[in-house]
């Protein structure tokens, strides 16, 4: 089970939202780049961006931020973007910059033949990720819920080809609430590609519950408020994560 550190960008600078509402940003750090090496440093095995702005303009508009960070730690652990990626182009000019994955979310639900047209270009590089309320999918920066099923919708891009499903559960992002680990698991058993967790995770007893169903297909969990506001330490959610994959 990775612990994923997410570093979300707004205005060139690492925040994290409540909720997904952009009025709900504390600033954490200046300079992205410092922040993913000082992950690396830690001991991170993967990095998960997010283009706040993009993901609200529909195209990107941290590239220079992102560009940064890969400069200082893309060689040395894979990293995966999500944030304003709805044409194949803004695809191909992050995996050229050195992105591992592309994360496709809104326009995955707006427009499912451009997921099939991204995984037929870019095989093994797409993830599509799924931000869900009570298991219906929301879209446009969590504000429109849609009546698509989350489990139905990832079984379709199953089957296109997308490598994994980043599933969030948007009633509990950047809360510390939680991870919704009855969800996670039920999705991650309802399809044979890996699920990364996503949203609310806030204390160890998380990672040990997540750990306790990771055979379901869960391979890892992005958090980012908890380690940014010290409810939660890296190193030990990592080790704990290990020991547990080790002995279950």
């Amino acid at each position: 089970m990775l612990i994923i550190p997410a570093i979300d960008l707004k205005n060139g600078q690492c925040v994290r939202l409540k909720q997904g509402l952009m009025e709900e940003t504390t600033v954490f750090s200046d300079s992205p780049a410092e922040q993913a090496r000082r992950w690396l440093d830690l001991g991170a095995r993967r990095l998960h961006l997010v283009d706040l702005d993009g993901a609200f303009a529909g195209q990107p508009r941290n590239a220079k931020a992102i560009r940064a960070i890969l400069a200082e730690v893309g060689n040395e652990i894979p990293v995966q973007l999500g944030g304003g990626i709805r044409d194949l182009d803004t695809i191909e000019r992050g995996l050229d910059a050195g992105l591992s994955w592309v994360i496709i979310g809104t326009a995955a639900v707006k427009n499912p033949g451009f997921v099939h047209d991204a995984c037929a270009a870019f095989p093994g590089q797409v993830i599509v990720g799924l931000d869900a309320r009570e298991g219906k999918v929301a879209t446009d920066g969590w504000s429109k819920l849609t009546q698509h099923d989350v489990i139905d919708l990832a079984r379709k891009f199953e089957d296109y080809g997308v490598v994994a499903i980043v599933y969030t559960d948007i009633g509990r992002d950047g809360m510390l609430t939680g991870v919704n680990v009855e969800a996670t698991a039920r999705l991650a058993e309802a399809i044979s590609i890996p699920v990364i967790a996503s949203g609310g995770l806030a204390a160890l007893t998380d990672v040990e519950a997540l750990c306790a169903v990771e055979d379901s297909g869960i391979v890892g969990v992005i958090t980012g408020r908890a380690l940014y506001d010290g409810s939660l330490d890296f190193k030990k959610a990592q080790e704990t994560a290990d020991y547990l994959g080790q002995h279950a």
